[in-house]
């Protein structure tokens, strides 16, 4: 039976690459000498290391302009809260999304439903696959999923005819 998987990721070869070229920028920017700016990756959380907020939206800024440059879209990082970790110095984590959380699979479910096509939806492991009877269909309820979901960066893998 054809089917696809929608799924919620993020190259993270890329977001590693982007880490390590906006580390390597902070490092020789001249606003940025002297001071406790820099970034770094662990386990799909980026930390943002500064003097002050105004500098961690600079390096988040940098950051981010890396990213599209490389590919990967920003809607996919979830901002945490600036917090003080001790004398002037601030940290602010940025999570890297990966796979489909319940809530935004059952949206996805729901689209499905009521697009009438014939075509069933199931919540699998951080994905939403998606199985019917012809290609068409599958095709057209992609065309569903973009439409209904685009506020976040979906992609289709995993097709089976």
């Amino acid at each position: 039976m054809p089917s696809f998987d929608t799924v919620l990721e993020a190259d993270l070869v890329e977001v590693k690459n982007a880490v390590d070229v906006t580390a390597r920028e902070v490092g020789t920017r001249f606003d940025f000498k002297g001071t406790s700016a820099n970034l770094e990756l662990k386990d799909k959380v980026i930390t943002l290391f500064g003097d002050s907020d105004f500098q961690i939206g600079q390096v988040d800024e940098v950051l981010r302009a890396k990213l599209a440059k490389r590919g990967v879209d920003v809607r996919l990082l979830d901002a945490g809260k600036i917090e003080k970790i001790g004398g002037d110095k601030v940290k602010q984590l940025l999570t890297v999304r990966n796979g489909i959380e319940a809530e935004l699979g059952k949206k996805i479910q729901q689209a499905i439903k009521a697009s009438k096509l014939k075509v069933q939806a199931a919540i699998n492991d951080g994905k939403v696959r998606v199985t019917g009877a012809k290609r068409d269909d599958l095709q057209a309820a992609m065309a569903v999923i973009r439409k209904d979901i685009a506020d976040m960066p979906l992609s289709f893998n995993n097709f089976r005819d």
